[in-house]
């Protein structure tokens, strides 16, 4: 493959291009863990999300009484 006088420039630009995205992978890898810990924490502390005490909350509730 022959890809003229331009071959460095083009190599060096899939080079970054690659590099770049392989930060941006590892970026988000270590960032997931992180909030994964996080938010693991705060189940130890006890402190649940908002949506899950809105569904406890609901379930607790007496049931719906449909009109007769």
């Amino acid at each position: 493959m022959d890809l003229g006088p331009h071959a460095t420039f083009i190599i060096a630009a899939y080079a970054a291009s690659v590099f770049i995205l392989a930060l941006l992978i590892g970026w988000i890898a270590i960032e997931n863990r992180s909030l994964k810990r996080t938010l693991a924490d705060f189940e130890a502390r006890g402190i649940t999300r908002r949506s899950d005490e809105r569904k406890s909350t609901l379930h607790k509730a007496e049931p719906h009484q449909s009109p007769a």
